[in-house]
């Protein structure tokens, strides 16, 4: 048998198909005039074989029917012209020896080009796969059912653990050789972070059609950067349609002509940082960035809001968050973090914990009682510390909360914050030799919403005329 994935991107060229047909016999659904599922599914391969990059049989619903399934399973593999890759969808794994029995019964009795894995038992489930030369391995990664999120959401340190999966196949398992993930098309935005984690993987796609999955976000954040790498799996769609030759030409149709709108938009659209995208959406859905008319402090009138206090409630973003400010702080020389009351204690907190490095506070007032301390926690004079906050819109406040330190023999050279809206701040503290390192800016936050459309072009043009010009 010819290497899979040689195989495949020669079928996809050669089809000019990103189509991969799903072949499931479901019971009862079978049309009157054939007599098993292996003469129906059979001629479902003889209508659709001009539109097909790859046919994905579910060995499920036939291993359901016993002897008489494999049987089925065998004629229809044989069916299949030999031109065009076949994906067996099994979702095997278990410890190395019974993993390396379900991989010797998939290659080499079945003798299918691919095979769909779970990662759960970690590489010992997968390795026994992808020690059989030239044949495929699919992963699951983030799977289109409604209750995937159930474990596949559950994270680490800000890192579902979907994004894991996609960066150990990435980065350990297969080192550097070709191989795929299972993303649904029901959660495009975790695609479009699986994508940015693992480059080089080919995704294949279920959940287009009776899943609700939309082919246009799909093909927007999957795509690679050489425009291709996704396979959109349909299968009910296709081979219960009166006509199932028509439904997957014009399937076809549809993915190509949204492949081709999806790497217009990409040529035509500013570089971006997926990062960035990442965590104004997380802050976005948050509530924690707001759109619409607001009074501020000052009392001028904006049209964004920032409430960084909403992520005490959110502990998954909160610790997103505080891997941006560590990102920030890493080229930094510091002893200690000096977090400003109220909105960035948390945060510094949070911070604090993730990096093992010791905080501080400046209280709001001496108190007047006890010690009388106007800082809280352990410091000696001499030591270089980095004020940590949530934003920054002027330089005022932050030049005010530095002056204690500074009393107390403190060294501060450096304020961190999560954003910068953009209206003075950085110029104010740079005319006091004090640098401003931010993660995110108000206008890149405008500019990556809109992007990634949550939020309306108008909106975001009140946003860029509040801030002015560029």
């Amino acid at each position: 048998m010819p290497d899979f994935w040689t195989q495949l991107a020669a079928r996809i060229q050669a089809a000019d198909s990103r189509l991969c047909v799903g072949l499931d016999p479901h019971p009862g659904q079978r049309p009157a005039a054939y007599r098993d599922d292996a003469a129906f599914l059979t001629a479902v391969v003889r209508a659709t074989a001009p539109y097909a990059a790859a046919y994905k049989p579910n060995i499920a619903f036939f291993e359901a029917q016993g002897a008489e399934g494999h049987r089925a399973l065998t004629e229809l593999l044989a069916s299949i012209p030999p031109e065009i890759p076949v994906i067996l969808d099994a979702k095997r794994a278990d410890i190395a020896s019974t993993a390396a029995a379900y991989a010797r019964a998939a290659f080499d009795v079945l003798d299918v080009g691919a095979v769909t894995v779970n990662p759960y038992l970690g590489a010992d489930g997968l390795t026994p796969f992808a020690e059989h030369q030239g044949r495929g391995l699919f992963v699951l990664c983030r799977t289109s059912n409604p209750s995937a999120g159930e474990l596949q959401d559950w994270d680490h340190h800000g890192t579902p653990l979907y994004l894991h999966v996609a960066r150990l196949a990435q980065e350990r398992w297969f080192a550097g050789r070709p191989y795929g993930l299972v993303a649904g098309a029901t959660y495009p935005a975790a695609m479009g972070e699986i994508r940015r984690a693992a480059p080089d993987a080919w995704l294949l796609v279920p959940g287009v059609g009776a899943q609700g999955g939309e082919i246009e976000a799909t093909l927007a954040a999957g795509l690679r950067a050489d425009g291709e790498g996704v396979l959109i799996n349909a299968s009910r769609g296709i081979c219960y349609a009166q006509d199932p030759g028509l439904a997957a030409q014009e399937l076809r149709a549809r993915i190509n002509t949204a492949r081709e709108a999806a790497l217009t938009a990409r040529q035509a659209a500013p570089a971006c940082d997926p990062r960035v995208d990442e965590l104004a959406r997380a802050l976005f859905q948050a509530d924690c960035v707001r759109f619409g008319e607001f009074r501020l402090h000052s009392g001028a009138l904006s049209p964004v809001y920032i409430d960084l206090r909403r992520l005490v409630s959110q502990p998954a973003v909160l610790e997103r968050v505080a891997a941006a400010y560590a990102d920030l702080l890493a080229p930094l020389t510091y002893d200690r973090i000096a977090a400003l009351p109220f909105a960035a204690l948390p945060i510094g907190t949070a911070v604090s914990l993730q990096l093992g490095r010791p905080l501080i506070y400046p209280r709001p007032a001496r108190k007047d009682y006890g010690t009388g301390q106007l800082i809280e926690g352990a410091y000696a004079a001499g030591e270089r510390c980095v004020i940590l906050d949530d934003l920054i819109t002027t330089g005022g406040s932050k030049l005010e909360a530095l002056a204690p330190l500074r009393d107390e023999g403190l060294i501060v050279e450096d304020v961190v914050v999560l954003l910068d809206r953009e209206q003075g701040g950085r110029q104010d503290l740079a005319a006091h030799g004090i640098r401003l390192h931010a993660a995110l800016t108000l206008r890149g936050v405008t500019q990556s919403l809109e992007r990634q459309g949550l939020l309306p072009a108008d909106q975001a043009r009140r946003v860029y005329d509040y801030l002015g010009a560029p």
